[in-house]
């Protein structure tokens, strides 16, 4: 069952000689429960076409299709509803919020729909996430790989067609990175979550199902990857 579908992707910055082209008429799809990796060099474009796809940067040109829906054939506020429903994010820096608890961290993208949390599904998140133990901690009281930890359950806890992961082990040391990607793997074969994760850690990317490499803006699927292969 085809999740996500990108047809002809563009994205310009700038114009005459100034103009950027970040993303180049890209082109992919990824089944329900599929994980892929997209790597490529610094300044490639990876980020670019992974914040198009979440619906965060208006492309200049091509279409995004989540579940058959075209994100910008929606109205501003119409995608931001159906993103924060439908897409779960999972950032480098966590943004987590200071004031809150781990619990209401990972609750929160529920709160602001004026959703109850089932505390069932919150035991289970909790519990795979090794923080039953630290549910009333704030985030400053975690440490780097806890924090991305209680991001991962705050992607999870909607129950999103679609995970974006970008960079998330950058500011892990290997065990804890080894940790996020183990979670990562396990909300796509536990939960059959989609799943597209920008890393530059070779490593991490033939964990995946599928990588893709992002160079001067063009997309390029190498399939399914062995260490030697990206290394």
């Amino acid at each position: 069952m085809e999740i996500l579908k990108v047809d002809k992707l563009c994205k310009t910055y700038g114009k005459g000689s100034a103009l950027v082209e970040a993303v180049k008429n890209a082109s992919f799809s990824l089944e329900k429960g599929e994980f892929a990796a997209v790597v490529g060099e610094s300044g490639s474009g990876k980020s670019t076409l992974l914040n198009c796809i979440g619906g965060l940067d208006m492309p200049t040109s091509g279409n995004i299709y989540l579940d058959g829906e075209n994100l910008f054939q929606m109205k501003e506020n119409e995608r931001t509803i159906f993103r924060r429903r439908n897409i779960g994010f999972v950032f480098q820096s966590f943004h987590l919020i200071q004031e809150l608890d781990v619990e209401n961290n990972i609750i929160f993208p529920l709160l602001l729909d004026n959703k109850k949390a089932d505390k069932a599904e919150v035991e289970e998140i909790l519990e795979i996430l090794g923080l039953q133990e630290r549910r009333h901690a704030l985030p400053g009281q975690l440490s780097g790989g806890q924090q991305q930890r209680v991001a991962i359950g705050r992607a999870l806890i909607t129950k999103p067609m679609l995970i974006l992961a970008d960079e998330p082990t950058g500011n892990l040391d290997r065990k804890n990175s080894r940790d996020v990607m183990d979670l990562l793997l396990q909300a796509s074969r536990r939960y059959r979550q989609t799943i597209l994760m920008i890393t530059h850690n070779p490593t991490l990317a033939a964990c995946a199902d599928r990588v893709l490499e992002v160079s001067d803006g063009v997309l390029r699927d190498l399939g399914g990857m062995t260490n030697e292969k990206l290394s």
